[in-house]
């Protein structure tokens, strides 16, 4: 239940849907297996999974989902070399090249052929809407992936008002300005980790781990003009991360301390733990994304329609 890393999108008009009119939409765009010759299937699945039985799930105000993928896994480097041996065979009978076309075909065809005996990969992506704040909150390490997430709510929905965060000064502008003019907010502590960049397309990068970033060799590094792209951070005591200069939250780790809060619950009544994880991560990702976009000169409500 606990997030790992983190996309977060804001919305442009305000988030309206009653819970019982996202569960029905939701409801008729459920995840269903691959069949023999079928290469991905995208759908909704129980957003608590095998202890839940909705696709949907609403704690203090925040709507949990969770989008299931199975893809087929066809090694590109075998159909490449399957179709060569077609356009040999062609040239070896016939005497002539393959066409574009006549090689098209032969990729339609052994991918046909391979899909019954090809592994399938099966990734859950959970998300959470939370209306109050404004804001879409996706589980993932990769935009691609989130970005997949917000489609298919946008095909549920038939609209989905997004957009990204984007600060009038640059990301890893800010980031570097931390680090040399010490200038970051109460709420956060710097890490022992960094990235660094060099100016121009072939500009060296540095990676420090375990290092105190206020020191002397990492000031020799902000000296030589380089900038922050990656940053570990502390917040409010409740957890750790990696900053990105894209704003996305890597390697998101909740402290014990705050995870322990629900240590009383009966360890035996599942459905209760989770229900109340969700709503203690949940509220707590609400107070540090608030946090770290004030960081930045943003808030939540920042991309709302005027009109």
């Amino acid at each position: 239940m606990w997030f790992k890393n983190l996309y977060f999108f804001a919305f442009t008009r305000p988030f309206e849907w009653s819970e019982q009119d996202l569960e029905k939409h939701l409801s008729e765009h459920l995840f269903t297996p691959l069949g023999s010759t079928e290469i991905a299937h995208f759908g909704w699945v129980n957003a608590l999974g095998k202890h839940g039985d909705s696709v949907l799930h609403h704690a203090n105000g925040n709507f949990l989902i969770c989008a299931r993928k199975e893809e087929k896994i066809l090694p590109a480097p075998v159909i490449k070399d399957m179709v060569e041996e077609k356009v040999n065979l062609l040239e070896q009978e016939q005497g002539r090249g393959a066409t574009k076309k006549e090689k098209e075909q032969f990729k339609e065809d052994i991918i046909f052929e391979l899909l019954p005996r090809a592994f399938s990969r099966i990734t859950d992506t959970h998300a959470y809407i939370s209306p109050a704040n404004n804001i879409i909150v996706i589980n993932s390490s990769s935009r691609g992936k989130a970005e997949d997430l917000l489609a298919l709510l946008r095909k549920v929905l038939g609209t989905l008002p997004v957009t990204s965060f984007q600060p009038e000064i640059g990301v890893d502008e800010t980031m570097t300005d931390w680090l040399t003019e010490r200038n970051l907010g109460a709420n956060f502590q710097l890490g022992m980790e960094a990235e660094f960049n060099a100016l121009g397309d072939d500009g060296a990068v540095v990676r420090v781990k375990n290092q105190d970033l206020t020191s002397d060799e990492i000031n020799a590094h902000l000296d030589a003009d380089k900038y922050v792209v990656k940053v570990s951070l502390e917040w409010d005591e409740s957890l750790s991360f990696i900053l990105c200069d894209d704003l996305a939250v890597k390697r998101l780790k909740f402290y014990d301390v705050l995870q322990e809060q629900n240590d009383d619950i009966d360890s035996d009544d599942i459905l209760a733990k989770l229900d109340a994880d969700f709503a203690l991560m949940s509220g707590e990702l609400n107070r540090f994304i608030t946090d770290l976009l004030a960081e930045f000169s943003l808030k939540t409500t920042d991309y709302l329609d005027k009109d």
